[in-house]
C-alpha cells in the first residue's frame, strides 16, 4: 500500500510539473540596434504592448550599435541553437544569411494584404532568389541636413544644389568665422563611409557595380568623387575628425552647432530638434542631397533599409513570426513614426500622420526616387571592407584616389572569381 501511495504521488507530481512547464511563458529573444529607427525606449514600449496582447510570451530585447550588429548576428544565429529568435537584418546582409540557411523562409506566410499595402520598393530588402526572409521594417535613406541659422548668417538664401556650391558656401562660413569646419561626415572605416560615398559616386553619374555584377567604381566619375572628398579635408572645410566618426558622432557635432552641413539618416532630424539632445533646436532643415555640376543626376542617396527576420532554427517560430508582424504593424509604425518612415502605403495618406510628420514624410517622398542600393551579393561584407579601406587610404593620403580604387577593384575581382 505504501509503495502504491509513493508511485501515485510521483506520478501526480510529474503531471503537475508537466502542466507547470507547459503553462509557463515562452521567451523570445530579440536583437535590434540602438541607432536609426525606433529608439530602445520605444522598442521597450512596443515589447510591453506585445506582451500585453500575448501574455503567454515573454520578450527579451537586446540592443547593439549598427557597427556591432553584423558580427553579433553571425556569431549568435549561425549555430543549431541560435541565441535569438527575431533579429534585425540590414538589406545588404540578407543574401549572405539566407544563402547560409540562418533565416526562416516566410514567403508562404506573406498575406495578400501585406503584398498590396507595403511599398513595392520595400520587398527587395528581405528578398533573396525570389524568396522572402522577413518583413521590411525601416525604409531609410540618407538625407542632406543644414543649419538654416548659419546659412542666413553667411548671407546665403538657399542650401546648395551641387557639391561645388556646397564648397563655396562652406568657404564663406569659414571665412566669416561662423564655424571652424562647416562640413562633417561619418567617414570612419565602417559601413557609414560606404553610405556617404555612394551618394557622391552616383551624384557624379558613377556606379558601384555593373548590371553584370562587376565592380565599376574606379571609373573617372568614381575617382573624381573620391578626389573631391580628399580635397574638402585638405582645405579644412570638412572636419578632420570625420575620418574617425560614425553617424552618431556626426549628429552630436551638428547638434552642438559645430557644423553647418552633413548627410545622415532621418532619425537625426527629430533628435536635433529635441532640447534634451541638441543646441540647434528649430534650426535644422532638410533638402535634396546635392549632385556634381554637369552630372545627369539631379541628386543621389543610398538606400539603408532593414527588415526583421525569424531565425531558421528558433524553437518558437510561430511566436517569433507574431512578434515580427507586430513590430512592423500599421498601428505600431504609426504610433512610433517619429524615427521611422512607415512601410505601409496607406499610412502615407493618413491625415494624422501627415500632420504629425510635415517635414520628414515630404522629404522621404522627394529623396527616395534618387536612392541607390549597394550590391546585393553574398560577398558584400568582404567587398565593403575592401572599399572602406581603399577610401580611407585616399582620405589619409597614403594612396591617391585612383590607386586606391583600382587596387580595390583588383581585390574584389579576386573574390568574385
Amino acid at each position: 500500500m505504501n509503495r502504491k501511495i509513493i508511485v501515485v504521488s510521483v506520478v501526480l507530481f510529474a503531471l503537475v510539473l508537466g502542466l507547470s512547464i507547459t503553462g509557463s511563458a515562452k521567451t523570445l529573444r530579440f536583437l535590434t540596434m540602438q541607432q536609426a529607427g525606433m529608439t530602445p525606449e520605444e522598442f521597450d514600449s512596443v515589447v510591453a504592448e506585445f506582451q500585453q496582447k500575448y501574455p503567454d510570451i515573454e520578450v527579451e530585447a537586446n540592443y547593439v550599435s549598427y557597427d556591432s550588429l553584423h558580427s553579433k548576428l553571425v556569431t549568435s544565429i549561425s549555430g543549431f541553437n541560435p541565441a535569438y529568435d527575431v533579429v534585425l537584418v540590414d538589406d545588404i546582409w540578407y543574401p549572405q544569411f539566407a544563402k547560409a540557411g540562418w533565416l526562416l523562409d516566410v514567403t508562404d506566410r506573406i498575406t495578400p494584404e501585406m503584398k498590396s499595402d507595403i511599398y513595392p520598393a520595400a520587398w527587395p530588402i528581405v528578398t533573396y532568389n525570389d524568396r522572402q526572409y522577413g518583413l521590411p521594417y525601416l525604409l531609410d535613406q540618407m538625407y542632406f541636413f543644414y543649419n538654416e541659422e548659419l546659412l542666413n548668417k553667411a548671407g546665403l538664401t538657399a542650401p546648395p544644389s551641387t557639391w561645388e556650391e556646397l564648397v563655396d558656401q562652406a568657404k564663406v562660413m569659414k571665412e566669416k568665422g561662423l564655424v571652424e569646419y562647416p562640413i562633417v561626415w561619418p567617414w570612419g572605416q565602417i559601413e557609414a563611409l560606404i553610405c556617404t560615398w555612394v551618394p557622391l559616386l552616383y551624384g557624379n553619374d558613377g556606379i558601384f557595380f555593373t548590371e553584370g555584377g562587376k565592380p565599376a567604381f574606379n571609373s573617372s566619375e568614381g575617382i573624381e568623387a573620391l578626389t573631391w572628398m580628399v580635397d574638402t579635408l585638405k582645405s579644412g572645410l570638412s572636419n578632420p575628425a570625420s575620418i574617425t566618426y560614425n553617424e552618431e558622432d556626426v549628429r552630436n557635432t551638428f547638434s552642438q552647432g559645430k557644423a553647418a552641413f552633413c548627410i545622415n539618416w532621418i532619425y537625426m532630424y527629430n533628435m536635433t530638434n529635441d532640447p534634451a539632445e541638441s543646441n540647434v533646436v528649430g534650426k535644422t532643415r532638410i533638402s535634396l542631397i546635392p549632385a556634381f555640376e554637369g552630372a545627369k543626376a539631379r541628386s543621389a542617396s543610398i538606400n539603408g533599409s532593414m527588415g526583421f527576420a525569424v531565425t531558421a532554427r528558433s524553437k518558437y517560430k510561430e511566436e517569433a513570426w507574431e512578434l515580427v508582424k507586430y513590430l512592423v504593424s500599421r498601428d505600431v509604425q504609426k504610433k512610433y513614426s517619429d524615427h521611422i518612415t512607415p512601410i505601409w502605403q496607406s499610412l502615407a495618406k493618413d491625415p494624422e500622420l501627415i500632420a504629425d510628420q510635415p517635414v520628414t514624410l515630404p522629404a522621404f517622398a522627394e529623396q527616395f526616387p534618387y536612392s541607390h542600393v549597394r550590391p546585393k551579393v553574398p560577398e558584400y561584407l568582404e567587398i565593403s571592407q575592401i572599399v572602406q579601406l581603399a577610401i580611407h587610404q585616399a582620405l589619409a593620403g597614403t594612396k591617391s584616389p585612383a590607386q586606391a580604387l583600382n587596387d580595390a577593384v583588383s581585390e574584389i575581382n579576386k573574390i568574385l572569381k
